[in-house]
């Protein structure tokens, strides 16, 4: 098998020829169809996630095949899947026995504490693995492996919110947007000052607004999320948002938020973090995902341009999701 490998923090991912992973008892080896390069990915080569697992093979938004199986599995050879962010749990602590396993005390993460998608096979816990229809595109759907994923649990923690903001307009907003809208939302769009390539592609996505993270939008916010990884939005957003409303951080990293008023706070506004994902909200978004429909806006790269995708996501070239494909 192939795979892009990142050894330090920091370097550029290598690849390397590897034998190809045998399953354990609960376990799928996956032939890797597409796999999405999220933020996350970024954070974990870039050592901004600390103690990943060196050498590690990146890559959390995978679109595969059963190609083997270990004892237990009842997963069909050949079947499809998606594997994402979240690979294992512990089963036995109070998050997990409160259905609250994307808090478990003794996860593993694809592609940071377990090899990931960034390769032509990976090896998955069969029970991590949510099975896909046949007729699918891999590399539309595999960005909703994560971005979708966060996207989804984000807006849930947003409530009942009719005016949505969403701050960072990249892979995971263009995607709930897409929900927002379906579901009678208004979206207001926040992106870098002055980048109009990206407020475009915020309204050709459905946003009613779209302008600079440092604009007014036409009205206040019930909620805004925030998918930038950057600590100074925080009380930006709050200041968008209106009395009782809530800012939603939906990144594993961000800069640090920096001190800011209390007035800000007031009335009864709050911020609230997304951390992970659980199975529950998988089945969910999958299920939801193709009855609004919703249309990724994807860039295909093959798997040894890794690095490339990785610089065009750092650079905030893209539209939509980078998608590697073996």
């Amino acid at each position: 098998m192939r795979a892009m490998v990142l050894r330090r923090a920091g370097e550029r991912l290598a690849l390397e020829e590897r034998p190809e992973p045998a399953p354990g008892p609960g376990q799928v080896r996956i032939r890797v169809e597409a796999c999405g390069v999220c933020r996350t990915d970024l954070h974990v080569v870039d050592g901004e996630l600390p103690d990943p697992r060196l050498p590690i093979v990146p890559g959390h938004e995978i679109v595969g095949r059963v190609e083997a199986a270990g004892p237990g599995v009842a997963l069909p050879l050949g079947a499809r899947v998606g594997v994402p962010w979240l690979a294992h749990t512990c089963g036995c602590c109070r998050y997990c026995r409160s259905a609250r396993e994307n808090l478990c005390d003794a996860p593993l993460f694809t592609g940071f504490t377990r090899d990931g998608g960034f390769a032509s096979h990976t090896v998955a816990d069969a029970g991590f693995a949510f099975p896909l229809a046949e007729d699918l595109d891999p590399v539309a759907t595999a960005p909703l492996l994560c971005a979708g994923l966060i996207g989804w649990r984000s807006l849930k923690a947003a409530g009942e919110a009719e005016t949505v903001g969403l701050y960072g307009f990249g892979a995971a907003a263009h995607i709930i947007a897409q929900v927002c809208r379906w579901q009678g939302r208004r979206v207001f769009a926040f992106t870098r000052a002055g980048d109009a390539r990206a407020q475009a592609f915020a309204r050709s996505m459905g946003a009613d607004w779209a302008g600079g993270s440092d604009e007014t939008p036409p009205a206040p916010l019930d909620a805004a999320i925030l998918f930038a990884p950057v600590g100074a939005l925080v009380p930006a957003a709050l200041a968008r948002v209106r009395k009782g409303g809530r800012v939603v951080c939906g990144g594993i990293h961000m800069s640090d938020v920096p001190s800011f008023p209390y007035a800000l706070l007031w009335e009864e506004r709050s911020v609230v973090s997304v951390a992970n994902l659980t199975r529950a909200d998988g089945e969910e978004f999958l299920a939801l995902a193709p009855r609004v429909p919703v249309r990724t806006t994807t860039t295909p790269y093959p798997l040894d341009k890794a690095n490339e995708a990785l610089d065009d996501l750092r650079a905030g070239r893209l539209e939509g999701a980078a998608v590697l494909v073996p």
